[in-house]
């Protein structure tokens, strides 16, 4: 988790980069900018409120990882911040080197020197890395005579970050440890921030751990058990309920202990194994048997954990536990299926 009540700005450095695509051109700055603590502080709060999640990266590159521009830029600033710079002329480039898709827009391009970071209660250097791409239109009023004029003006609305990265100084071997925003262009053309500019991939810690394993089981009950055993939609309902509650009932994640107290059928519980090693082969992945459970990845992967059974177009039932309160049946008059749901009382 990510701390920042300590945090202070060293340096910063300001360019504008355009979409080569388009023919933009970058505007260096010549040094580094000079600000008053006020407008620092307030920088901070653009720059940094946005990294709210615990999902973190690495670089990487497929041969060599000093090959990852970014890295190799970012190893240079770690080992002598007056370089900040320098370095970041270099960024720059790349950046515009990688911003060909016509959909990019061009914007003004920070990095960033920051000291006391907070990381697992560790206080850490890091290099921030943003650019601003949208405009927001603000009003300013003036009193004039006996009354008030207005006039509009473009600027940059400091509660939306674009696209932003946090490269801490912590495991430059594995590629750093790295946390990323980007706010604009969803689409694919988007995926140049992440996979083109900074080329990172997931870090394995307990949030890759255990978002890996409850995606994996979330197909495996939704997808493959239809198709291998005959499962009533109550029962993977049930299966997802369980789990869920496993998850955030559990500190620690031990894949024969889930499998028994979540799964418990023998013949499910084959068939979830086996459905491990597909999984791990068709995503080149390895699912780890055991981890420390991330209470902000059971949180996010919670929303796509669906405990809703759909009929029709006519009702949904949403079941938050209590198998036994759900019964499905036939109706040989109307040649339909139904649902008994029981309860105590309605609210």
């Amino acid at each position: 988790m990510l701390l920042f009540s300590e945090t202070i700005i060293d340096q910063i450095v300001v360019h504008k980069v355009g979409n080569k695509q388009n023919d933009e051109n970058i505007r260096f700055s010549k040094d580094t900018l000079k600000t008053d603590d006020d407008t620092k502080d307030i920088l901070s709060k653009y720059f940094l409120t946005p990294f709210k999640s615990n999902e973190f990266f690495n670089f990487y590159h497929e041969s060599d990882l000093n090959l990852n521009e970014v890295f190799h830029y970012a190893s240079q600033i770690f080992d002598d911040p007056d370089k900040l710079f320098d370095q970041s002329v270099n960024l720059a480039k790349h950046l515009y080197e990688n911003s060909t898709h016509p959909n990019i827009n061009g914007g003004e391009f920070y990095v960033v020197y920051f000291q006391d970071i907070g990381f697992d209660n560790e206080p850490v250097d890091a290099i921030g890395i943003f650019k601003s791409e949208t405009r927001e239109t603000f009003l300013k009023v003036y009193p004039k005579e006996d009354g008030f004029t207005i006039e509009s003006e473009q600027g940059i609305d400091i509660k939306k970050l674009d696209k932003g990265c946090l490269i801490l100084n912590l495991e430059k071997e594995n590629g750093f440890v790295v946390t990323t925003v980007d706010k604009t262009n969803k689409g694919e053309d988007a995926r140049y921030w992440v996979d083109d500019f900074l080329k990172v991939k997931q870090r394995e810690d307990e949030y890759y751990h255990t978002e890996n394993v409850m995606k994996m089981y979330k197909d495996f009950v939704v997808k493959e058990m239809p198709n291998e055993f005959e499962v009533a939609k109550a029962d993977q309902v049930d299966l997802i309920n369980k789990s869920k509650k496993f998850f955030k009932e559990t500190d620690n994640f031990e894949l024969e202990d889930f499998a028994e107290k979540v799964i418990e059928d023998k013949d499910l519980i084959d068939g979830f194994n086996n459905y491990k090693k597909v999984y791990e082969s068709e995503n080149e992945i390895q699912i780890s048997n055991e981890f420390e459970i991330s209470d902000s990845a059971v949180k996010k992967q919670s929303r796509v954990f669906k405990s809703v059974i759909k009929l029709d177009k006519n009702f949904h039932i949403y079941v938050h536990g209590n198998r036994e309160y759900i019964t499905k049946g036939f109706d040989e008059t109307t040649g339909m299926n139904f649902y008994q749901v029981f309860f105590k009382e309605e609210k």
